[in-house]
């Protein structure tokens, strides 16, 4: 007996001991979503899209199990609360835990974006002048633990996009025309510039491909070298810039109408110009050399060379140009050898580019090949 109660004493002391003290009880989680820390924005003409990712953990450092709407905030000072949002985003679905187990969405970002329109109060004159934004995300009861990051975005005023932004190709690319607001001198440490966008209609990518600045109003224009044969995307949009301790700041404004254009080389190079003919032959097969000055567009293939027998008749009947060369001469000179004793012959020449397009022929020259003794 004193062997079976000294066994059992023993068994008891093991259980008491292996029993956990219980702490003091934890308060019920208020849920409410941490703050996000990294919203950024980004403004185009009067609307600023903000960017934030949702947040995944409570303030005390739970997973957020669901999130009510977000408070948008704007103030042309700090952003101290929240409690006047111009604008409230609806509440983001939030995927299901199976879902989440499924796809491992509990270290994948939930994106969120906002767009908002500023109202011509909020925009000014000075380059120094900002727009504040912060967001706070809430929980199902409406409540939240206080405003996002601050984001700063300038609130100088943007020029409207020309109403008459046009494009037409001539024979060095496309010309691009509009009339200007001339409304840079009104706003004292501000900048401006149209800026032009092309694309290529095949393509999706775009380019900035030049600039102007807002100068007096009137008539402007840009020329954009381009390839031929294809079709383009224009548009324009009007950029203010100003400069702070921290470098230059761009704020583009609202975008033109897009216009299309078709880049069809219809457009023949210069005609050759100082065409000269000399007679050569003495002791020797007789030629006409001829020569001129090169032309110098970009996209030239050739030269054509053209000759006509001068009347000997005196009747000022003239015979009809025939063309010399079969294949594209390649230099600015030409020999023919093709000249018979006592005639006179007269010459031109024209420029061919790599798409066939023929210029006007060059003033004529003409030259004599002597008669034999």
């Amino acid at each position: 007996m004193r062997v079976f109660e000294l066994c059992a004493l023993s068994a008891l002391s093991l259980i008491l001991g292996g029993c956990a003290q219980p702490g003091a009880p934890r308060p019920p989680s208020l849920e409410l979503p941490k703050p996000p820390s990294d919203l950024r924005a980004a403004r185009k003409g009067n609307l600023v899209t903000l960017v934030w990712n949702e947040p995944k953990l409570t303030t005390d450092h739970e997973t957020v199990r669901s999130l009510g709407p977000t408070r948008i905030c704007r103030a042309a000072a700090e952003i101290t609360t929240c409690g006047d949002p111009v604008a409230t985003a609806p509440a983001p679905v939030l995927p299901s835990k199976k879902s989440r187990q499924k796809s491992q969405a509990k270290t994948t970002s939930m994106l969120q974006t906002f767009t908002d329109k500023l109202p011509s109060s909020a925009l000014s004159d000075s380059p120094d002048a900002d727009v504040i934004y912060a967001v706070e995300v809430l929980n199902r009861n409406g409540r939240g633990a206080g405003p996002s990051n601050r984001v700063h975005i300038p609130a100088i005023r943007t020029l409207a996009p020309p109403t008459d932004f046009a494009a037409q190709p001539n024979e060095d690319g496309i010309l691009l025309t509009w009339t200007s607001a001339g409304e840079s001198a009104q706003i004292s440490g501000a900048k401006f510039r149209y800026r032009i966008y092309r694309r290529d209609e095949s393509r999706q990518q775009e380019m900035a491909v030049g600039e102007v600045p807002v100068d007096a109003a009137g008539a402007a224009h840009f020329l954009d070298v381009i390839e031929w044969e294809k079709t383009y995307l224009y548009r324009i949009t009007a950029v203010s810039i100003v400069t702070r301790p921290s470098g230059e700041v761009q704020i583009e404004g609202d975008d033109s109408a897009a216009v299309r254009v078709v880049a069809h080389d219809i457009f023949p190079p210069e005609a050759p110009a100082g065409l000269q003919a000399v007679y050569s032959g003495e002791g020797q097969r007789p030629f006409i050399d001829l020569v001129w000055a090169p032309v110098t567009s970009a996209d030239l293939a050739g030269y054509n060379i053209y000759r006509r027998e001068a009347s000997s008749e005196g009747n000022g009947a003239v015979t009809a140009m025939v063309k010399l060369n079969t294949d594209l001469v390649k230099t600015p000179s030409y020999r023919d050898n093709a000249v018979t004793s006592g005639k006179t012959y007269v010459y031109s020449a024209s420029s061919v580019d790599v798409r066939g397009n023929e210029s006007a022929r060059s003033e004529e020259a003409s030259e004599t090949a002597p008669a034999s003794n």
